[in-house]
C-alpha cells in the first residue's frame, strides 16, 4: 500500500474502502444482478450520482427479457444512461402469485 502523508501527517492511501451491495438493474433489454461497490455511510444513488459514465459491478449475470440467463462475469461495466431502474437486493420482496381463481 502506498501512503503519503502531509505537513500536519494526515495520511493518504491510494486504496478507497467500499462494500459490495447485492442489487437487480433493468435495462431497456436486459435485467442485470451483480455486487456494486459503495463507500460505507454513503447511498447507492451517492454512487450513482457520480461523474463517471459507466458503472462497475462484480459477480454479474445478464438476463434477458424471459429472463433466461445470458451471461455471467466476474467484472462488468455498465452505462449509466442505459439504466431504468436500479433495486437494491435486500429491498426486493417477492408477491405472492394469486391462483387464476382469486378475481374477486
Amino acid at each position: 500500500m502506498n501512503a503519503q502523508f502531509d505537513e500536519k501527517g494526515k495520511i493518504f492511501t491510494n486504496v478507497i474502502s467500499k462494500k459490495p451491495v447485492p442489487v437487480t438493474i433493468q435495462t431497456l433489454t436486459h435485467r442485470i444482478h451483480g455486487e456494486l461497490y459503495v463507500r460505507p455511510g454513503e447511498r447507492l444513488k451517492d454512487e450513482l450520482n457520480c461523474s463517471e459514465q459507466f458503472l462497475a459491478l462484480t459477480n454479474a449475470s445478464v438476463y434477458d427479457a424471459q429472463s433466461k440467463e445470458l451471461y455471467q462475469c466476474g467484472f462488468l461495466t455498465l452505462n449509466l444512461s442505459q439504466i431504468v431502474w436500479l433495486i437494491p437486493d435486500e429491498e426486493i420482496h417477492q408477491l405472492p402469485i394469486e391462483s387464476a381463481g382469486d378475481n374477486a
